[in-house]
């Protein structure tokens, strides 16, 4: 099939053109700035419909789009992060409507964050977005609705949580903190944290696209893996991966001063949420990486052998 994909230069996009052009899909990535590469990229501004538009014809559309949220939570980056994402959103869904057929499926990508700091509930497909904070819900609740409208024959809005994956920079970060010995809790540590491996993202969405039976998933999916951890057990993984002992933990005043001189969002590792991906467990999909030692060891592995 062939596949528009908006986002695509960001460390997902990329390890998702990659899956897709293996598989025998035709891959279109919309792009800012065309780079040499294996994948056909097609040069748009992220705002306006323009000649891209045609690309639409026939062909699945994957939206990314959005810029990183590691940055201070000041009103101007919220903006910006609302902006990079809804954006891109409206200009696909402007395109979308003068096709003659709609786009067959339409993945529509947002975050787990839309529940803000959930505590211990457990959050299936139903739960309610959370009113806040603004960095979090206020951001995804906008990019969510940004697609509303879309002239498509199937929607599907993919919650993801934290998908862990090796040469990115939150987990290479989180190695880093660990192999010096920072690899305690952070604050309470009971915030949970809804993660997943790279490799059963993937087949996450390669699911979501060529799915073609009559009750194929839409509406909202969580990309998430079946087992979250609370923050003191993801920390307690990342040192079993990297040989490390116990580490004193890290107190949430230390994040917060910390986060200042990193230009990051400290609710980012303060704030959690406990999400399950009840939607696809009951549509017998099947994680090849459920537990959380085994996903960071096989990054791991991965990693030392691309050196």
């Amino acid at each position: 099939m062939k596949i528009v994909l908006a986002g695509g230069s960001g460390a997902l996009g990329r390890r998702l053109s990659e899956r897709l052009r293996r598989n025998g899909h035709e891959v279109v990535v919309l792009t800012r700035r065309v780079r040499p590469g294996p994948v056909r990229q097609v040069e748009w501004d992220g705002r306006t419909v323009g000649p891209w538009r045609t690309e639409l014809a026939g062909a699945a559309v994957v939206n990314l789009a959005g810029e990183l949220v590691d940055r201070r939570p000041t009103a101007a980056n919220v903006e910006l992060l609302t902006r990079s994402r809804v954006e891109p959103t409206r200009a696909l869904v402007e395109a979308s409507a003068g096709l003659a057929e709609p786009v067959p499926v339409w993945i529509q990508s947002s975050t787990l964050a839309i529940y803000g700091d959930a505590g211990d509930r457990v959050l299936e497909e139903s739960a309610p977005p959370a009113d806040g904070p603004p960095q979090m819900a206020g951001v995804a609740t906008a990019w969510e609705a940004a697609v509303q409208g879309a002239h498509t024959g199937r929607l599907v809005t993919l919650r993801t949580g934290i998908v862990l994956d090796h040469g990115t920079p939150a987990l290479d970060r989180l190695w880093s903190l660990a192999r010096w010995g920072m690899g305690g809790r952070v604050g309470p540590g009971t915030q949970w944290v809804s993660w997943l491996h790279v490799d059963d993202w993937l087949d996450i969405v390669d699911r979501l696209l060529t799915d073609t039976a009559p009750d194929a998933l839409s509406g909202v999916v969580h990309a998430t893996g079946p087992r979250p951890v609370p923050n003191a057990e993801l920390m307690g993984a990342l040192r079993r991966s990297v040989g490390r002992p116990a580490a004193p933990p890290t107190p949430a005043a230390l994040v917060r001063l910390g986060a200042v001189l990193l230009r990051t969002d400290p609710a980012l590792a303060l704030t959690g949420r406990r999400a399950l991906p009840a939607r696809l467990l009951e549509a017998g999909f099947e994680f090849q990486h459920p537990d959380l030692d085994e996903a960071l060891a096989d990054l791991r592995a991965r990693a030392r052998a691309e050196r």
